[in-house]
């Protein structure tokens, strides 16, 4: 019995709308953001509208209204994880850039909070030609990708920091961001995996922006249009795009939570003396100096150590609200 092909989705309506360039395209509303980006993760917008939607978007640039839409189809598309049980909510931290100049210490940060007991889920890229990606200094350290939601789930509740590609995690959003290999031009999925929110319950997010405009859109999102229940989200400039704080000098980062917004660190200005890094960016030395700092050998980066203990005292917050919520269910059945 040969499968079915999807049906087409005709998507002439939409790029008539946002095709017109910056100044004169129309932005969708959520539910058409909705419907046109699950039809092009299920495979039913041709090649020739696809490339057309992508550089129309890419153009125009999102709107709230849009990445909105665009994500909660996004996260309809892939199986979410359940939460092991512990005293922090799970943080899911995004790594889809990795570092060219300074050595990439996500994984520092993720072991810093899994030793804390915190559930720590991380999902992005494997390689990227000319980077160092947090997957190839994890497996440095001895920690594999996880091949499916089963096996991250298991990590978790033992309590080790998981790394899952996102071809593993959400296979069609994965095909739509190879297509920068197509284009040559990054798309809408490059922002939307970084945003993702894989949980059934709520979850701390790390969210990072490289432009200043997307400071502007995410912050909308977070603060006005994430649906109830997701959790809360941290947002700040990246650290050549990782949601790590950067060990030379603080950048700000915002907390978002019940639709409210606060400053939690204040960007720190330069500093004269800088702290003791790994001498090389390679994956193994930068695993090696991770392991000593680990072991108190190396000082943590004070922004870091900041960072930590942000995530700890929201995550715990999250589930202790999440707590208090299911035993009030339970008094009132």
């Amino acid at each position: 019995m040969t499968a079915q092909t999807p049906e087409p989705f005709l998507a002439a309506r939409f790029i008539k709308e946002i095709g017109r360039g910056r100044k004169g395209a129309r932005s969708m509303t959520r539910d058409d953001a909705f419907q046109l980006y699950s039809a092009m993760l299920d495979g039913r917008v041709s090649d020739l509208e696809l490339g057309g939607i992508l550089l129309a978007m890419r153009i125009k640039g999102e709107s709230v209204e849009e990445i909105a839409g665009f994500l909660d189809a996004a996260e309809l598309s892939f199986e979410r994880l359940h939460a092991p049980a512990a005293a922090c909510a799970p943080i899911v931290i995004p790594s889809y850039n990795g570092s060219r100049q300074m050595p990439n210490l996500t994984p520092l940060l993720a072991l810093l909070l899994a030793r804390r007991g915190a559930p720590v889920f991380i999902h992005g890229v494997e390689s990227d030609p000319g980077r160092v990606t947090t997957a190839e200094i994890l497996r440095e350290l001895g920690h594999a990708p996880a091949a499916d939601v089963r096996q991250a789930e298991q990590a978790m509740g033992e309590g080790r920091p998981v790394f899952m590609p996102i071809a593993a995690l959400a296979p069609r959003m994965a095909r739509l961001l190879g297509l920068r290999r197509v284009l040559g031009v990054r798309n809408s999925t490059h922002t939307l995996v970084k945003m993702l929110q894989p949980f059934h319950g709520p979850a701390l997010r790390l969210t990072s922006y490289t432009h200043p405009e997307y400071l502007e859109m995410l912050g909308e999102y977070f603060a006005t249009a994430v649906p109830a229940g997701r959790g809360a989200a941290f947002l700040m400039r990246g650290t050549e795009g990782e949601t790590v704080a950067n060990a030379k000098r603080a950048q700000q980062i915002e907390w978002f939570h019940d639709h409210q917004r606060t400053v939690l660190v204040q960007k720190q200005e330069p500093v004269d003396e800088l702290p003791p890094l790994p001498h090389e960016s390679d994956a193994r030395t930068t695993a090696r100096w991770i392991e000593r700092a680990l072991l108190g050998q190396e000082p943590v980066p004070a922004p870091i150590a900041q960072q930590v203990e942000h995530c700890l005292h929201v995550a715990g917050h999250l589930q202790a609200k999440q707590a208090a919520s299911h035993g009030s269910e339970n008094r009132g059945g």
